[in-house]
């Protein structure tokens, strides 16, 4: 089937035709007409089958009747994220060539100003994100009494996120009697819910098994050990030892480990980019498009990256870290073998990720191979090697050798020179020979006892003082006697 037989305007045709497509993709052949005969859809399908021109070419062919009112769009699209709604308004600009339609993107990073200008103007087509769009309808800038046509993509990362209670709200705001699109690649029970409550006997259309892989893509998982160096060079080893390798999106979970993994790559001689959500939009967009035209052949990025962004040539794509959730490595493996091209998917798996590999393993219902790391011959850089001795020593007993924290095992005497440790003391400097030293028991002289006189013993006896002492006829060196027994005696009154 071509698209010339699903019912599609001819304006947009032509402009499918000066895109390079004949053919529908199974999701656009089924979606398409139950789209342009204004029915509810339920469209569940993997990432990369085509999703957003199923809805974007019948909502052209639908608006080239009508016209926009100021602050009241005509049709809504939600996006989790702010590059797939960036996304979804480069597709509209490609398939709307030739139709004077207003696009307008509310989107986080923008200021209101601008956004407020276009909705002004008045909007045909309005893609934005939940947040902001919130904000816009709070402000009472935006009204959407006028929306005829809403589209809900990418629900389960919508969920993911935490953005399915702005949905319930947002889809409160729309009138009733509005047509909804609905996409996702997988339905847990909380996306069930939502479809069986806003959505108005939907047209099901379910062209690949849920949470399933390409068959293009190859998959393998890499062991390493447990430490995060480690790690990163088991990831410099597979990228050096994969030949065929064009571009590549390594997968952390972490925003942090993001920006530290780029860095270090950076630090070996590899071309990086990053792509986190704690990013400026203009760096976000920008390192994008690098990576986009192949100037960045690598792209460290958080999981912003792993759902509908439409870059068809990456060749490999690396879990740095293996998702917590089963759901995210089949849309992060998605980023590859996309088109009916060849990919490869690789996962470093430490021993604390097994729980989670088994979890993978049991939604996409087969095994995945292991594979090793290729030739060890890397080493760690050494602006990795302090830090990591200085977390080892603020938070843990653990001590590493003296070779891993920079230390010599020789004693300081073998590491001066021998001129410097046999050259003599200056003279103002030498200590006398014998000063500080204790002589032998039998050179000391011997420890003479007091003298006691029968008359001392016998007042001692009774508790009471003894007479003075006549000291005259005693040695007159009393030195070698301690100063308690030298001070003199008084009677008690």
């Amino acid at each position: 089937m071509s698209f010339s037989n699903l019912g599609l305007s001819d304006k947009v045709l032509a402009a499918v035709a000066a895109s390079g497509y004949t053919t529908p993709t199974p999701i656009q052949e089924q979606a398409i007409p139950h789209v342009l005969a204004r029915k509810d859809v339920l469209g569940i399908a993997q990432t990369g089958t085509g999703k957003t021109a199923a809805f974007v070419l019948p909502m052209l062919t639908m608006l080239e009747k009508g016209r926009a009112r100021a602050r009241m769009p005509r049709t809504l699209i939600l996006e989790p994220t702010r590059e797939l709604a960036a996304q979804v308004k480069e597709q509209f600009d490609k398939y709307g060539v030739g139709q004077k339609l207003n696009v307008a993107l509310l989107i986080g990073g923008v200021s209101f100003g601008d956004q407020d200008t276009k909705l002004m103007r008045g909007v045909d087509v309005l893609i934005a994100t939940p947040g902001r769009l919130l904000d816009h309808t709070e402000r009472g800038g935006l009204l959407l009494t006028g929306v005829e046509m809403l589209i809900i993509d990418e629900a389960d990362r919508m969920l993911d996120m935490g953005f399915i209670p702005d949905i319930e709200r947002i889809c409160k705001l729309v009138p009733f009697t509005r047509q909804t699109l609905f996409f996702t690649a997988t339905m847990p029970p909380e996306i069930r819910r939502v479809t069986e409550t806003f959505l108005h006997n939907p047209e099901k259309i379910e062209v690949s098994k849920p949470a399933s892989t390409a068959v293009t893509v190859t998959q393998s998982q890499v062991p390493c050990g447990r430490e995060p160096h480690e790690k990163r060079e088991t990831l410099r080893r597979l990228i050096r030892a994969s030949t065929d390798l064009k571009n590549a999106i390594i997968f952390c979970n972490r925003k942090r480990e993001v920006a530290l993994l780029a860095k270090s790559l950076q630090k070996h001689g590899f071309s990086v980019g990053a792509l986190h959500g704690d990013m400026d939009q203009s760096a976000r967009t920008a390192a994008l498009d690098q990576f986009r035209k192949g100037e960045l052949p690598i792209l460290v990025a958080s999981d912003v990256a792993a759902r509908g962004l439409d870059i068809p040539e990456v060749s490999h794509v690396f879990n740095f870290d293996v998702p917590h959730h089963p759901d995210d490595y089949v849309h992060r493996i998605g980023r590859t073998g996309r088109a009916g091209r060849l990919g490869t998917a690789i996962s470093i798996v430490a021993p604390s990720d097994q729980k989670s590999i088994a979890a993978i393993e049991k939604l996409i219902g087969k095994e995945i191979p292991r594979a090793e790391a290729g030739p060890v011959g890397d080493v760690e850089d050494e602006h990795e090697r302090p830090a990591r001795s200085s977390r080892r020593s603020s938070g843990s007993r653990h001590r590493e050798p003296r070779e891993a924290r920079g230390e010599d095992r020789a004693p300081r005497e073998a590491r001066e020179p021998r001129e410097q440790r046999d050259a003599p003391e200056p003279r103002e400097h030498r200590e006398p020979r014998n000063e500080g030293r204790r002589e032998p028991r039998d050179a000391r002289k011997p420890r003479r006892e007091p003298r006691s006189t029968p008359a001392v013993a016998a007042h001692a006896s009774f508790g009471s003082a003894p007479p003075p002492r006549d000291t005259s006829s005693e040695p007159g060196d009393h030195s070698h006697l301690p100063a308690f027994l030298l001070r003199p005696v008084r009677a008690r009154g």
